[in-house]
C-alpha cells in the first residue's frame, strides 16, 4: 500500500516481496550489489541463528564491491558477514559463481552505480544474457527481481528488452508481473518473474 499511495520506494516494495519467498538458510543473488543495501537485506532473510544461508554478490566494479564490503562491516556481526561471497563479474556470468545449490532469489537493479561513474551502465545484451541465466539456476517457487532504473540514456531501451523477455516466458512454468508508476515517468520500474 505504501507504494501505492507514494510512501514508499520500488525498493521496499522488492523487499517485502523478497521476505515472502526467501527461507532462511537459502541461498540467493545480488546480480548487481551497488552500494550494497540489497545484499544486506538478502544477508538479513537467508541468515539463521546457526549461520546458514548464503548470499552470492557480484559487480563488474571494483568500487561497488568495496562499498558493499563496507556496509556490510558496519552492520553485521563477521560470522553473519561469512554468508556473504562476493565476486568482481559482470552478471551474464552468474551461473559461474553458483555450484549445485537451488537459488532461490536472483536480484537485479539495472542503470548505474548511484555515486559512481554514470557512464558504466548495464546493457540490454549482458542483461537479458543474465535473465537466462537465471532462469536457468532458479529452483522452482524462485524469484528473478528486477528494478530497472530508467531515467539515464539507455534505460527504456533496457526496460523494453527486460519486458519483452519476461512477457516472452511460458505461463505454464512463470508468472511475470510489473510495478510502474505512470504519471512519474522517470521512476524505477520493478518486474517480478516467479517460477512455479
Amino acid at each position: 500500500m505504501g507504494f501505492i499511495t507514494g510512501k514508499k520506494k520500488a525498493t521496499e516494495v522488492a523487499h517485502s516481496v523478497w521476505k515472502n519467498i526467501i527461507q532462511k538458510g537459502d541461498t540467493v543473488i545480488d546480480a548487481t550489489c551497488g552500494n550494497g543495501y540489497d545484499t544486506l537485506a538478502l544477508l538479513t532473510m537467508v541468515s539463521d541463528e546457526s549461520y546458514n544461508g548464503c548470499v552470492l554478490g557480484m559487480d563488474i566494479q571494483q568500487e561497488a564491491l568495496d562499498n558493499t564490503s563496507s556496509l556490510l562491516e558496519i552492520s553485521v556481526e563477521e560470522n553473519k558477514r561469512k554468508l556473504v561471497k562476493l565476486f568482481k563479474l559482470c552478471h551474464s556470468k552468474l551461473e559461474d559463481i553458483v555450484r549445485e545449490t537451488p537459488v532461490r532469489l536472483v536480484a537485479f537493479n539495472l542503470g548505474y552505480l548511484p555515486g559512481g561513474d554514470k557512464t558504466i551502465l548495464t546493457s540490454p545484451g549482458t542483461t537479458v544474457a543474465a535473465l537466462h541465466a537465471a532462469c536457468r539456476v532458479l529452483q522452482s517457487g524462485g524469484l528473478i527481481s528486477v528494478m530497472v532504473y530508467i531515467g539515464h540514456p539507455g534505460g527504456r531501451d533496457e526496460l523494453e528488452v527486460v519486458q519483452g523477455f519476461a512477457s516472452d516466458l511460458p505461463v505454464e512454468a512463470w508468472t511475470s508481473i510489473e510495478f510502474e508508476m505512470l504519471n512519474r515517468p522517470t521512476a524505477p520500474v520493478l518486474v517480478l518473474i516467479f517460477k512455479k
